[in-house]
């Protein structure tokens, strides 16, 4: 009779020989340890999805045979405190069999902001120390769905992770960052960038409060080029775009922009073409002076936006309702102030778009469309207006969240 033989993924152990069968252990390699007690033993955990047979608490039970796995390629796990924890690193160990992690980033779950963000499979990560109740693993590209088996958690030490080098214009680090808390104060530039063609960034790209300018006419052609171009899981920070500002900023997937302000809107603030799914933040910042969208959602997934001013322009955010594909789009938005502005949101009920909405205060604008419902159509035809929407199932907003002054 022929052996059998048994091969055997186990993480740190070595070839065992018993009976009849032979299993192969081969050490995974594994991230390197930080330095005090694991945090994440004993805390909470949630997140965007799971496979079957997969469990979000399966990241901090202490037990790399077990894992978290999303429904699909991308998706989110975070960990989460009853009370305000302070940290510092984390270490991902991931479980054999899942998909390669292309990009991810590592989220203040409290306020969405990026405290640091990279490509390929994450081991240990180091981030300035925050205090927060939920630090989120955001997976924004993997080859397939990917195995979290631990999401450790540290107030100090784990190494370090490099910090992503941003392309463009060379920028100034500043602490001045938005939050999820609106401002109408106008910020003051510190200096002036001039620039002539669109400036691709990846990873993460701190203006310094400065203001750059310019690209286009300042007219509405969706024609013109963007100012800046955001690669899949980027962030642009504390940037002022002066005028003309051509198409604004292109997310060419999940991006984040932070304290970002717009002195003219032009054609768009900023356009989100991910098609990949995923979440997009828009954190904090301002825009003024538009005749039309402000956030064009041309892709699928999610955007997020908080802490944001409007004034004067025609919409805070558009689901495109007649762009070459159609897709589900969902929008979160919270916290804002918009002043002269004819429409917080517009989606695409036929579609299943929704719009969740909470805390907005509005200045001269008695007779604002909150969440407005439309039919989306084939690309060359016009979407219809339906009508707004309160507390159903595509305007998920209530009355009593609209504060008007």
């Amino acid at each position: 009779m022929r052996r059998s033989t048994a091969l055997r993924w186990i993480s740190g152990g070595a070839v065992a020989v018993a009976g009849a069968a032979v299993t192969l252990v081969v050490a995974l390699p594994q991230a390197s340890a930080a330095d005090g007690p694991n945090l994440s033993i004993g805390a909470g955990a949630d997140g965007s999805s799971k496979a079957s047979g997969t469990s979000y608490g399966n990241v901090k039970d202490g037990n790399t045979s077990t894992y978290w796995s999303p429904a699909s390629s991308t998706g989110y796990v975070s960990v989460k405190w009853s009370s305000a924890t302070t940290v510092s690193s984390a270490v991902i160990r991931q479980a054999s069999g899942g998909g390669s992690i292309g990009a991810w980033r590592l989220l203040n779950g409290d306020s969405g902001a990026v405290l640091t963000s990279g490509s390929g499979s994450p081991s240990t990560i180091s981030f300035s120390s925050t205090s927060l109740k939920k630090l989120t693993l955001d997976i924004t590209s993997a080859s397939s769905a990917p195995r979290i088996a631990e999401f450790e958690t540290y107030a100090s030490g784990g190494g370090s992770n490099p910090t992503p080098t941003p392309t463009g214009p060379t920028a100034t680090p500043t602490s001045t960052g938005g939050t999820g808390t609106p401002t109408t104060t106008w910020p003051t530039s510190r200096g002036n960038v001039s620039i002539s063609s669109t400036q691709n960034v990846s990873g993460t790209f701190d203006g310094g409060m400065k203001t750059y300018c310019c690209i286009g006419d300042g007219g509405q052609s969706e024609s013109q080029d963007p100012m800046f171009k955001l690669a899949n899981g980027a962030t642009l920070q504390n940037v002022i775009l002066g005028s003309p500002a051509g198409d604004g900023v292109h997310c060419e997937g999940t991006c984040t922009l932070r304290n970002v302000w717009w002195n003219d809107i032009g054609e768009d603030a900023a356009t989100f073409k991910g098609t990949s799914g995923g979440t997009s933040y828009v954190i904090g910042g301002g825009a003024r002076s538009g005749s039309d969208k402000t956030f064009q959602h041309n892709g699928n997934g999610t955007v997020n936006i908080s802490g944001f001013y409007l004034k004067g322009a025609g919409k805070l955010y558009r689901a495109c309702g007649n762009c070459t594909n159609s897709y589900q789009r969902h929008v979160v938005i919270d916290n804002v102030i918009v002043d002269d502005v004819d429409y917080v949101a517009g989606i695409n009920s036929n579609w299943g778009d929704t719009a969740t909405i909470t805390r907005v205060t509005v200045y001269n604008g008695s007779s604002i469309h909150v969440c407005a419902k439309y039919k989306g159509v084939a690309k060359g035809s016009e979407p219809s207006y339906l009508g707004d929407g309160w507390n159903d199932a595509n305007c998920k907003v209530k009355q009593s969240d609209v504060t008007y002054r």
